[in-house]
């Protein structure tokens, strides 16, 4: 027996918003087919969308193991890595002083080799570089972001709120 007909429930679900549903079939079909990379890939996203990063992350490393070479699947488990290195450095740059700083640049900087697409890395790494005073290396944090999205808010907030200190160092293209 294929798990193809709870793949189906899935997709049925997430049209319709379900995606507690959609998790509870990826998860049929994975008990039917437990060696079956796809769904894992597959339920990954679902609760990656869903915020369950843990089990997000989890299944994305399953997809992985179970076909190392997929470059789809490897490139998620990177995203979701990526992500939990972002709000890990969050934590320490919200508990503030300047040892967590620096444990936060560091995970940032990780994050970036994982994922070098998250904005939200290179964002969060121009507010900490900022924060430890750093503002050659902020600005060019927030100049990486913006060229991500050109029109983000908080980017350009950021970029707005340190305008006279990265004033020497933004590129004037």
């Amino acid at each position: 027996m294929n798990g193809k007909k709870q793949i189906q429930q899935a997709y049925a679900s997430i049209l319709d918003n379900d995606f507690e549903q959609a998790i509870r079939s990826f998860e049929q079909a994975i008990e039917l087919e437990p060696d079956n990379p796809e769904y894992h890939y597959k339920l990954s996203i679902t609760y990656a969308r869903s915020g369950k990063l843990a089990s997000a992350l989890k299944h994305a490393q399953i997809a992985c193991d179970l076909e190392p070479a997929h470059e789809t699947y490897r490139y998620q488990l990177l995203q979701l890595q990526a992500m939990e290195l972002v709000r890990e450095a969050e934590k320490l740059a919200d508990a503030g002083g300047r040892r967590r700083l620096k444990q936060a640049v560091r995970l940032l900087m990780e994050a970036i080799l994982k994922d070098p697409l998250s904005l939200e890395a290179y964002l969060l790494l121009s507010a900490v570089y900022a924060e430890l005073g750093y503002y050659r290396k902020s600005a060019e944090s927030a100049q990486e972001a913006l060229k991500l999205n050109p029109q983000h808010e908080a980017v350009l907030q950021h970029i707005e709120r340190y305008r006279e200190l990265f004033a020497p160092y933004m590129n004037k293209e």
